[in-house]
């Protein structure tokens, strides 16, 4: 069941400072749709049983048969969030949009960060930093968005691979360094610092289609 109506939806139209536009930008195939379908079914829009499978982003035919992204698709969720830590929970709308992975498709993927906030960029945690995974955050620096990171894919590492708990450690330090040398790259002198960093809160880990 959908954990919020349209008059809420339509009250924090009202409050601009409670109004956040994010991207979901990375590689081909390292998760973004389906963190997209976990945080849709943290919403109550789709069910928990079919988060992952559903790809409720992807709308178009050719999208499903071909199980990419093609076209970005935006979403509003509904969110709470006690952010002065005074036990009052602010209402926040978050209007997400998923993009499109695929090199061919890049100009999506820069239509969409022209319209947003942040960008959330989606690692896979065993496949690291790819050849597209460098090309949507130079799109972000370009297009002054700041950057925060989701370390995707985790159940891939113990499952499938069987690492130790250093070697997945390791695993994070390198990929977290590599967006972070990217970004070093191709900020912007006036964008401040972008560095990502788990201890600020600009760096999570899991696994979309586990959340």
């Amino acid at each position: 069941m959908v954990n919020f109506s349209v008059d809420q939806i339509r009250e924090i139209m009202d409050k601009q400072d409670n109004i956040r536009n994010m991207s979901v930008i990375a590689h081909v195939d390292h998760g973004k749709s389906t963190l997209t379908d976990s945080l849709l079914c943290k919403a109550g829009i789709i069910a928990s049983k079919v988060a992952g499978d559903a790809r409720a982003t992807d709308t178009r035919e050719d999208e499903k048969e071909r199980g990419i992204t093609i076209k970005s698709t935006g979403v509003s969720l509904y969110y709470e969030y006690d952010i002065y830590d005074n036990k009052t929970l602010e209402k926040f709308l978050i209007n997400l949009i998923d993009s499109p992975g695929h090199v061919d498709f890049s100009s999506e993927v820069t239509a969409a960060l022209r319209v947003t906030d942040g960008a959330l960029v989606v690692v896979d945690c065993v496949e690291g930093v790819c050849v597209q995974t460098e090309t949507v955050l130079r799109q972000a620096m370009q297009e002054k968005i700041k950057p925060v990171v989701m370390v995707n894919k985790i159940d891939r590492a113990i499952l499938e691979l069987k690492h130790d708990g250093e070697t997945m450690y390791q695993n994070f330090v390198r990929v977290v360094d590599m967006v972070n040398v990217i970004i070093n790259t191709y900020q912007q002198e006036d964008m401040g610092d972008l560095l990502v960093h788990p201890e600020l809160g600009s760096v999570s880990f899991g696994s979309g289609k586990e959340c």
